[in-house]
């Protein structure tokens, strides 16, 4: 049997969408699954290396690996009308040259911060201590994502959204792409599609057992949040778009593909679509 690793990062919408696979709930012939957990930069670092199969990344780090890695259509998290928060101490006032923490260089957050704040003095540290950063007041602002944007101290306050920079950029009212899952070009396609299949369908059972699974997660201590909290943060980032993409998530993403390239951190232009498993392979196959 193959062991298949499937790394994301610790959150509680990741823990949500992966674990109907970790308690059995959901299976694949001929594969023993393990779940990893590690901070979303560690995972962008990794999946710049190739060392996972499967992986959680940032959607801004894809045109980066487009040639080891795929996309996968399911398990995606996206803003609309939320997402990561710039906070800063109530009733700070913010220099242009003001120091800033960020979950890491490949991040969403990150290029569309550095877009929107080009003077800003940047330093990247793990999302779990930005927060203490800013209240330490070793950093002037940092941008809280995952559950910190539900439970920040009440000493900061919000300088601006970032889903506020999306729009401003995007020109549309388009949902803020912010993670999903790559998979290695180096697996077979036919199995790739298993894979997919397989992931979705996880995805799927997550939100079809909501309330069990949450609870189950509660009682192991899987998740840093309380029960209101989960309920609150699932419905954001791990809701019923997130099974599989739809046709406004994809237009969404190529529009931050777009918005990279024109500002210099990608080498070419790219459609997503192009990169995606091609699941109409297996159809032909077996027709």
């Amino acid at each position: 049997m193959k062991k298949t690793v499937i790394a994301h990062s610790p959150d509680a919408d990741d823990v949500f969408m992966y674990y109907a696979i970790k308690f059995g709930w959901v299976d694949m012939d001929g594969v023993k699954f393990d779940n990893i957990a590690e901070d979303i930069q560690t995972l962008n670092e990794k999946a710049l290396e190739g060392v996972y199969e499967i992986v959680a990344i940032s959607f801004a780090l894809y045109p980066h690996i487009r040639d080891d890695y795929a996309l996968l259509s399911t398990a995606v998290s996206f803003g609309e009308g939320y997402g990561p928060k710039l906070i800063k101490k109530k009733g700070a006032k913010l220099k242009r040259n003001f120091k800033v923490a960020l979950s890491g260089k490949h991040t969403t957050n990150a290029m569309l911060f550095r877009i929107a704040y080009p003077d800003a003095r940047v330093t990247y540290m793990n999302f779990l201590e930005i927060e203490q950063a800013v209240l330490d007041g070793k950093v002037d602002a940092g941008v809280l994502i995952h559950e910190s944007i539900l439970t920040y101290n009440d000493a900061l306050e919000v300088e601006r959204e970032i889903w506020d920079i999306w729009q401003e950029l995007a020109g549309d009212e388009l949902p803020l792409p912010l993670g999903g899952m790559a998979i290695s070009r180096s697996i077979p396609l036919n199995r790739a599609i298993e894979y997919e299949r397989t992931l979705t369908r996880a995805v799927q059972v997550a939100r079809d057992h909501k309330y069990k699974l949450s609870q189950m997660l509660l009682e192991r201590d899987l998740v840093r949040i309380d029960a209101p909290t989960l309920d609150k943060y699932l419905e954001l980032y791990a809701n019923d778009n997130s099974i599989t993409l739809s046709e406004i998530q994809y237009k969404a993403i190529n529009k931050l593909f777009e918005i990279g390239y024109k500002n210099g951190f990608y080498d070419s232009p790219l459609k997503v679509e192009d990169f995606m498993i091609p699941t109409e392979y297996q159809e032909i196959r077996n027709s």
